[in-house]
Parts: C-alpha cells; structure tokens; sequence
C-alpha cells in the first residue's frame, strides 16, 4: 500500500492516567524515549497512540490521526491537483510523530510523515509491525460530505474499500490500508436528538481484540485494583443512553462500546 495509518492522538489532561488505562486494558506498550513532561506515547505494535496534554484553548479527547506514505512529495503534489482548499503546516521539532499536518477538504486535521522524514522518534519507529493481540484497528470521523470525502483519501492515500457487514441504516464509508480502516461516517444533527450534539470531526476509535468476555473480565478487574483508570460511564441517564445507542448503532465494526477514563469513546469487536 502507498499509505497506511499509523498513529491516533489524543488531548487530555489526564494524560499520564490515560496511558496507563490502554497499557493495561489493550497491553499498549510506552516507548522508553516517550517524553514524560510533554506527553506519552504507547503503542499496539503497529499504531501509536500519542496522547498529549490539554493546553489553554485547545479542545480534549481525540483530536486527529495519522499516515504514513511511501513518497510524501507524490501526496502533497496529489494533494496540490485536484484539492486547492488543503494547506499543510511543518511540526515543530518536538513532536515526534509527524514532519507535516494537513487537513482533509472539510477540516479533519492528519498528519502525514514518511519513514526517513525528520520528527519520527518514539513507538513511531519502535513498532515493528507486528500488531498486539488488542489492538487498534479502526479510526472514525464525522463529516458533512463523507462522499467527497472518501474519494479523497481514496485519491490521495490509494485506501481502499473494506469488505464491510453492514448493520442495517449503515450510510458509512469503510476505507482500509490492509490493517487500519478509516470510517468516514455522515454528520447530521438530527442524529443527537435527546442528547448533547457532537459537532463534526473526530468520533471514535476501535480495538479489534482476542474475546470480548475476556477483555469485559480485564476491564472490571483494573477498575477495581485503580479506580482513577476506570473508564467514564457511557449510557447514564437519559441523554447518555441516547448517545449509547447512537454509537452502538453508527459503526458496523463495533460489538462492544465503551470509553477510557476521559470519556473518548471506544468501539471494540473480536477477529
């Protein structure tokens, strides 16, 4: 493939916590260059999962995703052709995961790097491929226009339609890199009647693991050993069972929802 997707980054401000939720749910492992005053990076194997401290202003929970390409110059000049309104910016060199953010024609902000591209330190080259029994198999996004959308990504980045079975009403986009599908749902606000709206932009992403009984069993047993890494209640509540059933409802790849201790929402299902 010319691209597959490599990291999800998360803002908090319970960062270190975070970290230590998805290393012993998901058996994610922290890099040992990770960057403790700034934020923490830990990994499946295969995808990162940056998850950086809240800053003033800046919005919590997850905040973009990632690829890596083959040839970044070939991207951007595909970029350049055809999506006039897409402009990129150089990171800053503390950030370890990324030379380049970009943004899709509707917003949704990436990044994009390259194996050789400066600012790749951490899990970003310490995975090896060889993904974990839990791990992160899909990242999704809520968009106005996910029809153009997905022929962007399909453009750009070569994704490729996912071999999908589809709950029923399912209106999504499943675009895969091999290992990672990228879920390009509509937004419509008519979705949140009798909940709080969730504006468009990042929604959820999804572990694929071994047993869902078995990760239920893992999941009470570190609630109970540390309470400050259980996850936020999901469905309580009215206006929380509303937004339960939604999730449930909106992503075919999803068995199980739940959310980390923050509140990001989780979709799992067993493979």
């Amino acid at each position: 493939m010319f691209a597959k997707i490599n990291h999800v980054a998360i803002v908090s401000e319970r960062y270190a916590e975070l970290a230590k939720f998805y290393e012993a749910l998901f058996g994610m492992r922290t890099s040992p260059n990770t960057r403790p005053a700034r934020a923490t990076t830990v990994g499946d194997g295969y995808v990162g999962l940056n998850i950086n401290p809240r800053r003033a202003g800046r919005r919590a929970g997850l905040d973009h995703f990632g690829i890596e390409v083959e040839d970044s110059e070939e991207a951007f000049n595909r970029i350049g052709r055809k999506y006039k309104s897409v402009k990129w910016l150089k990171r800053p060199s503390t950030r370890p995961f990324a030379g380049i953010t970009t943004h899709d024609p509707d917003g949704t902000m990436f990044d994009i790097s390259q194996k050789n591209m400066a600012n790749r330190t951490s899990v970003y080259v310490e995975n090896d491929g060889n993904a974990n029994k839990r791990h992160v198999d899909h990242v999704a996004f809520r968009t106005m226009n996910p029809d153009d959308m997905a022929e962007f990504y399909a453009d750009v980045f070569e994704l490729a339609p996912a071999n999908i079975d589809r709950k029923p009403g399912d209106r999504n986009h499943y675009l895969t890199d091999g290992h990672v599908t990228l879920v390009i749902m509509p937004w419509d606000i008519t979705d949140y009647d009798g909940t709080g709206i969730i504006t468009q932009g990042m929604d959820h992403f999804g572990f694929r693991v071994d047993s869902i009984a078995d990760l239920k069993t893992d999941l009470e047993r570190i609630a109970g050993d540390n309470p400050r890494i259980a996850p936020e209640p999901l469905a309580t509540g009215a206006e929380g069972k509303a937004l339960a059933d939604l999730f449930a409802r909106s992503c075919s790849l999803g068995q199980f929802q739940m959310t980390d201790p923050d509140g990001t929402l989780i979709d799992v299902h067993e493979g």
